[in-house]
């Protein structure tokens, strides 16, 4: 498996997301994942699912420093006090001794950031977790972040995929060093029956679904999360890192509308910030 690597902090550029798995049921499909080869597993407390991951966990067999595991905390825990509190929960119910990546999972509009993200930073000193990130930041923010703050971020986490460009954030973010994490990167299931896609993975002999993901492998600087429940669909997934682009797809995909999100809830930063 390729990774990217930031913060001396190796990431698997394929990983498997487990947003609207709870419970108990995402035992069995995290272990489904591990058997498979997945070595990434992107959980939150949010998700309501922490310690069926841990449970998939402790039954794969893998050992653990071959897993790359990333859990978050919620916006509305982001005062420090809270915040250790949340990371405490999250790491008992996970059943680990550290994290390999905590992120904020939102940013909070009155959150203290230069705070928030020392908390980060003072769990990441204790080796609680291996790294620190943010999920969801606009530009303004994360400059202030990196810039004002100077926060060792290793991962940004955003929507990211064929319909929506990130073309300012991934060029902050390569200047940076930093790789995006694409989270919906299946635009809530819309790639896989997208028309343009599915006649190039005709063409590749693989499934529209299978080439958004390729299209995100493509490029330089950037890990991917898709969910599947179904292990025909994780396996697919893992195919796709065997898809060779060529510039006739990469122009084909490049036009694609670049202006649709999918993921927009009320607490949401101000996308169309000037940075």
């Amino acid at each position: 498996m390729e990774t990217v690597t930031a913060q001396s902090v190796a990431i698997p550029r394929l990983g498997f997301g487990t947003f609207r798995m709870p419970g108990a049921d995402a035992q069995p499909v995290v272990e489904s994942a591990l058997a498979l080869g997945y070595r990434h597993i992107d959980t939150a407390a949010m998700y309501e699912n922490e310690a069926a991951v841990g449970a998939a966990i402790a039954a794969s067999g893998v050992a653990r420093d071959e897993l790359f595991v990333t859990t978050k905390v919620w916006h509305d825990q982001l005062a420090p006090d809270a915040l250790h509190r949340a990371f405490d929960i999250s790491l008992r119910k996970l059943g680990l001794d550290h994290v390999d990546l905590y992120m904020i999972h939102w940013p909070a509009r009155d959150m203290d950031m230069a705070a928030t993200l020392e908390a980060l930073m003072s769990l990441r000193e204790r080796g609680l977790t291996r790294a620190m990130g943010v999920c969801n930041f606009n530009l303004p923010m994360l400059r202030r972040a990196l810039e004002e703050i100077d926060a060792p971020i290793a991962s940004v986490q955003l929507e990211y995929h064929s319909f929506l460009s990130q073309a300012p954030m991934l060029a902050y973010l390569r200047e940076k060093g930093i790789p995006l994490t694409a989270y919906a990167p299946l635009a809530q299931g819309r790639a896989a029956n997208d028309p343009t896609l599915a006649a190039l993975g005709a063409k590749h002999g693989c499934s529209a679904a299978q080439m958004a993901i390729a299209w995100l492998l493509d490029q330089p600087g950037i890990a991917v999360i898709p969910k599947a429940a179904r292990p025909e669909s994780q396996r697919a997934n893992l195919d796709a890192l065997a898809i060779r682009l060529d510039n006739e797809d990469r122009t084909a995909i490049a036009a694609l509308p670049k202006d649709q999100r999918f993921v927009r809830p009320p607490f949401a930063p101000d996308w169309d910030a000037a940075a």
